[in-house]
């Protein structure tokens, strides 16, 4: 699994989460229960991570949707 994506915007997860999910990607949604522990102040960030066969299409489709600039580093090879 990779990093796709880490925000404390919940909007831009729930966009990322739609999109993956219309594109039948698989993916995990982590640290979303972190409110309760920090109080809901917004300061921990969720993240999405994706299978690393499926990051390149992944990271495609985000770009398409103009998100392109919220991915997180690509690994290098």
């Amino acid at each position: 699994m990779e990093e796709l994506v880490r925000s404390n915007d919940i909007v831009l997860i729930t966009t990322v989460d739609a999109l993956l999910q219309g594109a039948g990607i698989a993916h995990l949604l982590l640290d979303t229960h972190m409110a309760t522990l920090e109080g809901s102040l917004g300061i921990l960030p969720r993240r999405i991570l994706v299978d690393s066969e499926e990051i390149a299409r992944a990271r495609r489709i985000l770009t398409d949707a103009g998100l392109g600039h919220e991915l997180r580093p690509a690994k290098s090879a």
